[in-house]
């Protein structure tokens, strides 16, 4: 693994260091010992493994008809403005509840995001939060974007990006050796995923107001 150098003069003079990109095989095998697994070749796509006990909450922005009734009743609406209001709540959620580093990686690869997904924006995040996107544009695997807890504002300035620009691609946010995960959809929203009983209960009792 190694560190991208800061290439945007937009970040805040206070946050000194900058996200670091995670070799796909390191996530591959952190991910297994967390007893997850890919549910496509060199993806980001994990999911917990059928033996693991696992528990979901979704927070939705606008409301979507093509959520199945069985996920619509895990999930929570969260008012406008949706990815404002959502990407703060990641933040929040994140320091608060979780506190390891957090892994953001795109559930199909990076090859596949900045030639064709999203190739004509997402370089431009990419250098805002300090990553080269050089660095990943060769990829067919989805190695991870690495933020320490004391980057939270890049992430949540990231996350609030992809949840207003994604139209068809997905993402997902591990947390090392923590059992959770959260998908961010491209329809504006955030599903969580664990076996951690607490942490659900915590996610669900969190509202927007609590984020800002």
């Amino acid at each position: 693994m190694f560190c991208a150098p800061d290439a945007s003069n937009q970040i805040p003079d206070t946050i000194k260091a900058v996200p670091w990109i995670i070799d796909y095989a390191i996530v591959l095998e952190r991910m297994r010992e967390q007893r997850m697994r890919c549910h496509y070749y060199n993806s980001g796509a994990f999911g917990f493994t059928s033996d693991v006990g696992v528990r979901h909450v979704g927070w939705i922005g606008p409301d979507d008809p093509t959520i199945r009734q069985e996920a619509r009743e895990l999930a929570i609406q969260i008012p406008p403005p949706h990815e404002q209001n959502l990407a703060a709540m990641l933040r929040r959620a994140w320091l608060e509840q979780i506190g390891t580093p957090a892994w953001v990686m795109p559930k199909s690869h990076w090859a596949h995001e900045l030639q064709h997904g999203s190739g004509d924006w997402m370089p431009a995040l990419l250098e805002h939060i300090g990553i080269d996107a050089g660095h990943l544009a060769g990829r067919s695997n989805a190695a991870a974007i690495e933020f320490a807890p004391e980057e939270s504002p890049l992430l949540e300035h990231f996350a609030r990006r992809l949840l207003e620009m994604l139209h068809g691609s997905d993402f997902l946010i591990a947390f090392p050796r923590r059992p959770v995960i959260c998908a961010l959809h491209h329809h504006k929203q955030l599903w969580w995923s664990s076996s951690d009983e607490q942490l659900i209960n915590e996610l669900c009792a969190m509202r927007p107001s609590e984020a800002t």
